[in-house]
């Protein structure tokens, strides 16, 4: 159980750090996601993907990049924007 315990801490840091990263993105760009269609959020989660891999794979440190997390963190919000997306086109 105290594992289990763990990862759920763990799960809730974590959403809680991709909430404040998109209220903070939100400040800056507004909710520019919105205007975007959903083959448009699959491109972007597909472009970081890619970008992960090259990470991933490259022996050399990036010369700029925020980083993989960065590139997972985002990944994970354009999911979240995609799914308000699939709501709202099953409501409209």
């Amino acid at each position: 159980m105290s594992q289990e315990r763990d990862t759920i801490e763990e799960y809730d840091e974590i959403l809680r750090e991709l909430r404040e990263l998109m209220v903070a993105k939100n400040a800056d760009y507004g909710d520019s996601w919105r205007t975007m269609r959903l083959p448009s959020i699959t491109d972007q989660i597909l472009v970081k993907a890619c970008r992960i891999r090259s990470l991933e794979e490259s022996k050399e440190p990036p010369k700029v990049s925020e980083g993989i997390e960065s590139e997972y963190r985002d990944i994970i919000n354009y999911c979240i924007f995609a799914l308000i997306k699939l709501r709202e086109a099953k409501t409209g």
